[in-house]
């Protein structure tokens, strides 16, 4: 991706959780200036990839196909002393934009919709079994777990969260999910997340993106603050 493309998606994405009320935490503003002058006192942060996230999976196609994220609190995979054994997200699933069919082996989540940016939209959520070799069961019911209650569904079925609704995700559900109907401000809140060794796509994508740097950076990503701190 361009560095003008990622700068263009995280302005949008500041108005478009003011527009919910959603207000991020003081480092959601820091540049990366700001952030080398945290030093070491900021080495957490860094070191569990807060902050924020956005990709195309290096397909090139992120109006099709890519996914902007905001890590708010998360904790260490390993766990250990004073450690989160949570997380915290929240993200935009633009109108049509898809998040490919993916699961993780470890984490579990929910998905939430946290107020759509255009009456009516809803976030679309499409679900299918694994394996156990960790591959996509095509034919295989599925549980849906939908703020509580769950559904038996075919393999398949996109479900529809209105504002306000969720889904729970256990390690090894495939889901993809997009914007239907308009764009959405989307929540997750999950045991820890590892978005460098637990996101297991069902064909072959890269989690993170290349960049090209054809302006300056506007809000570092989570991989330009790691490259600081290591």
């Amino acid at each position: 991706m361009k560095r003008s493309e990622i700068n263009k998606a995280i302005a949008q994405a500041e108005e478009d959780f003011r527009a919910v009320g959603f207000r991020l935490p003081v480092f959601g503003s820091w540049d990366l200036n700001k952030w080398k002058e945290q030093g070491a006192s900021a080495s957490e942060l860094a070191a569990t990839g807060h902050g924020w996230d956005v990709t195309d999976f290096a397909e090139g196609q992120f109006a099709k196909r890519g996914l902007l994220l905001f890590t708010v609190r998360n904790g260490r995979p390993e766990g250990g002393n004073a450690n989160r054994p949570y997380a915290e997200k929240i993200m935009i699933s633009r109108q049509d934009q898809l998040t490919p069919m993916h699961r993780h082996a470890a984490k579990v989540e929910d998905i939430i919709n946290r107020g759509s940016l255009k009456s009516g939209a809803r976030l679309a959520v499409k679900l299918f079994n694994s394996h156990a070799d960790g591959s996509l069961d095509r034919n295989a019911k599925v549980t849906a777990h939908l703020d509580g209650m769950t559904r038996e569904i075919d393999p398949g079925t996109v479900i529809f969260l209105e504002a306000g609704e969720s889904i729970t995700l256990f390690p090894g559900a495939f889901h993809a999910f997009w914007g239907d109907g308009g764009d959405v401000v989307v929540g997750e809140v999950s045991s820890v997340n590892d978005d460098n060794n637990d996101n297991f796509f069902a064909e072959p994508l890269a989690r993170f993106t290349s960049i090209e740097e054809d302006e300056a950076i506007y809000r570092p990503l989570v991989t330009d603050i790691a490259a600081i701190f290591k």
